[in-house]
């Protein structure tokens, strides 16, 4: 299925929420494929949890901002092409302050890290919530933007380990992950290393990619990302990506997690 049934239950109770709580923000809620009353007819207990536990208390909690919930979840529905219900999400972060231009990069980023036609999907469902909130094009990321300062001694470290690795087995993966990826798009200014790397991380267990995860947890928490946002990202993803992957990555985090004691 492109998106779990938990997903779609709690989404459409989110995004009314939110239209009903602020009727002065746009109401995503209109873009909802399922309602409550579509859910409660088949699985009431389904409803109740959506309810209770994703509206009524993981949204609210308060170790990771609404703001780094959303970005959380749109790379969770991008990595895995759920776009049915990813015009209310995006609706609903930009409600909670993610920019237009944040959205674009976000969705170009995971391009690179859940694959160019996941992308594109998002695009579909993003060209719709931009025109209908009358987002303009000078609000979006430009194609060439100055980057980022490079690390050079960072990054020359990792281009070393990775050709002593693999430079005999894929030298044009190589080429263009120095060239494309740690040279370009990870220095692109529109979106924080920060939240490039919170993207990243939350691809990376929504697609059970854990052998990925020490370098880019490490990297995130080099980036600003705490130990507790670190968590509670972990519980933000069970519920959109399922225990399993997060219980896959829970030892991997608390590998990275002692090391950097």
């Amino acid at each position: 299925m492109k998106v779990l049934a938990g997903t779609l239950a709690s989404l459409c109770l989110i995004c009314a929420a939110s239209a009903q709580s602020n009727p002065t923000k746009s109401k995503p809620g209109a873009h909802s494929v399922l309602m409550r009353n579509d859910v409660r007819m088949v699985a009431p207990a389904l409803d109740q949890y959506a309810q209770d536990r994703v509206l009524g208390d993981l949204w609210k909690r308060p170790g990771l901002s609404p703001r780094d919930r959303s970005i959380v979840t749109l790379a969770v529905l991008i990595t895995r092409n759920q776009t049915i219900e990813m015009p209310c999400y995006l609706n609903h972060a930009l409600d909670n302050g993610v920019k237009p231009r944040e959205i674009s990069e976000i969705i170009t980023h995971l391009a690179f890290y859940s694959g160019w036609e996941n992308a594109m999907s998002a695009v579909a469902a993003a060209k719709d919530v931009f025109a209908q909130r009358g987002i303009r094009a000078d609000e979006l990321a430009a194609a060439s933007p100055k980057l980022l300062p490079l690390d050079e001694v960072a990054e020359a470290q990792r281009a070393s380990r990775n050709e002593q690795q693999f430079g005999a087995v894929a030298p044009g993966v190589l080429q263009y992950t120095t060239d494309i990826l740690f040279r370009d798009l990870w220095l692109r200014p529109d979106l924080a290393p920060r939240d490039r790397s919170l993207i990243t991380v939350s691809a990376l267990i929504a697609s059970g990619q854990v052998a990925q995860m020490p370098y880019h947890l490490n990297r995130a928490m080099d980036n600003g990302l705490t130990q507790a946002e670190a968590s509670e990202v972990f519980t933000q993803l069970a519920f959109y990506a399922g225990w399993p992957n997060v219980f896959s990555a829970l030892p991997v985090a608390k590998d990275v997690f002692e090391k950097r004691r």
